[in-house]
């Protein structure tokens, strides 16, 4: 990438603790994204690295996935996760996944219910053998949209804590697709808000999935 021009970093909370600052002037080059600067900033603040799962970025005020492009002059916020609301946890990544990752995201003394859901990819459809699978993601949109439905869930269920990551890339079948946890003090809250968001995803979330056979492939929603 090319020389570009300095952005304005903003922290907040935590994350303001952990670099020891609320803003700061930083250098990125052109053609740099919201992860390129998340790791500028991991190696100049170590501290904030540990951090970094559980935040939400916002660029010029609107939240972003790390694929987000960072323009020269850009005012770039480090969020964590409000007071009472969900952890921010919403991702959508291209390796394995882990079910401790929401688990460990929405856990804690006051969270008496945890619900967990683990999509896996299945070995048949139809009668059709699944050979594999490969989901593609609007990566973006996809985690802003997750964490819209972290905040409906916070809505219509005070303070349930939710957390939600989802792969992209091949799978096969038996790998984890999905992981998705819910916390709260009781354990009716928690069951309704995995419910929810589970059924949100199918309906907003960009996330695409093609099935491959042994006798042919197909778009799960365009076949036949």
């Amino acid at each position: 990438m090319s020389s570009g021009g300095p952005i304005t970093v903003l922290y907040f909370a935590a994350a303001r603790e952990r670099a020891g600052q609320a803003r700061e002037s930083f250098p990125v080059a052109e053609g740099a994204t919201v992860r390129d600067v998340l790791r500028l900033l991991s190696a100049a603040h170590p501290g904030l690295e540990p951090l970094l799962p559980h935040l939400r970025v916002a660029v010029d005020q609107e939240f972003v996935g790390v694929d987000a492009p960072v323009r020269p002059g850009a005012e770039v916020a480090l969020i964590p996760p409000v007071a009472g609301g969900s952890p921010g946890l919403f991702r959508v990544v291209d390796r394995p996944l882990r079910l401790e990752e929401v688990v460990e995201a929405v856990g804690g003394e006051s969270y008496g219910g945890l619900v967990t859901f683990s999509g896996s990819v299945r070995n048949r459809t139809k009668g059709r053998r699944v050979l594999r699978l490969e989901y593609e993601a609007y990566a973006p949109m996809a985690e802003k949209k997750l964490a819209e439905i972290g905040a409906e869930v916070s809505t219509l269920w005070p303070g349930v804590r939710l957390a939600v990551v989802h792969r992209v890339g091949t799978l096969v079948p038996g790998e984890l697709a999905v992981v998705i946890a819910t916390a709260s003090a009781h354990r009716r809250e928690a069951f309704r808000g995995c419910e929810y968001t589970i059924e949100r995803l199918k309906q907003d979330v960009p996330i695409w999935k093609k099935e491959f056979f042994e006798d042919g492939e197909v778009w799960v929603g365009l076949g036949p």
